[in-house]
């Protein structure tokens, strides 16, 4: 049986038929996918442009007038966004999977048979070495990766450790298939280890990790986390 994290912003899938969310609140999400799509290829296009001088202050002016309405409903930082649910796995701004981050690739997560495999893409926006992936963004989908595959246990942790190994650079504009899987269980630890190849030769190892990740006490996570444990902590604008 799989499950993809998907389904749990995109309108498409049957995220609607889900009992306690309401519409508004899924149609706000859908607006934040839809914005984070623009803006991750803003952000794609502005790395890959060769425009001159003029035309790049042209659109800086108009990125700038376009920033303008969003700074009127602002959160604070201990503050959840009011389209996430934590305890749901909702993270629309997550800079790994979130729809709404024009950071993310953003990196599709499905869970077979336990094993969590992901998709994504790489756009220049993440070059590091010319025409190769930054060392740091594998280790970032690897921790996310690992992450999911340890939550999916019912034993959602923090990162601890990671252990990463660089077999060859990850190509970019080339899709990137990652799969993970716990490998150990020992009290509040587990171990899970991932690696990252290209969909087309699933067989040649680029990058490969292991994590170890703690889940916190009740009152660590209190402490930590606070409010935004709670589902009511985030409450939507206007609603």
């Amino acid at each position: 049986m799989s499950r993809s994290n998907d389904e749990r912003w995109r309108s498409h899938f049957p995220m609607r038929e889900r009992q306690g969310v309401s519409p508004s609140l899924l149609d706000r999400r859908e607006a934040i996918a839809e914005l984070g799509d623009a803006l991750r290829d803003l952000v794609e296009q502005a790395a890959a442009t060769e425009a001159p001088a003029d035309q790049l202050r042209q659109v800086t002016a108009n990125v700038r007038r376009a920033t303008r309405p969003l700074t009127t409903h602002q959160r604070e930082r201990a503050r959840l966004p009011s389209a996430d649910d934590l305890l749901d796995g909702v993270r629309m701004y997550n800079p790994v999977t979130g729809a709404g981050s024009a950071l993310a690739p953003p990196l599709r997560i499905d869970l077979v048979d336990g094993v969590a495999i992901g998709t994504c893409t790489l756009g220049l926006a993440f070059e590091g070495p010319p025409t190769y992936a930054h060392g740091g963004v594998s280790a970032l989908l690897l921790d996310q990766l690992l992450g999911y595959v340890v939550s999916a246990t019912g034993r959602a942790g923090m990162t601890i450790r990671l252990d990463t190994r660089y077999h060859a650079p990850i190509p970019l504009r080339t899709p990137l298939q990652l799969t993970g899987r716990v490998t150990a269980v020992n009290g509040r630890k587990s171990t899970a280890h991932g690696v990252i190849t290209t969909v087309a030769q699933p067989g040649e190892l680029l990058v490969e990790a292991t994590g170890a990740f703690v889940a916190p006490r009740p009152d660590q996570s209190r402490r930590l986390f606070g409010a935004a444990l709670h589902r009511s902590a985030a409450d939507p604008v206007g609603e």
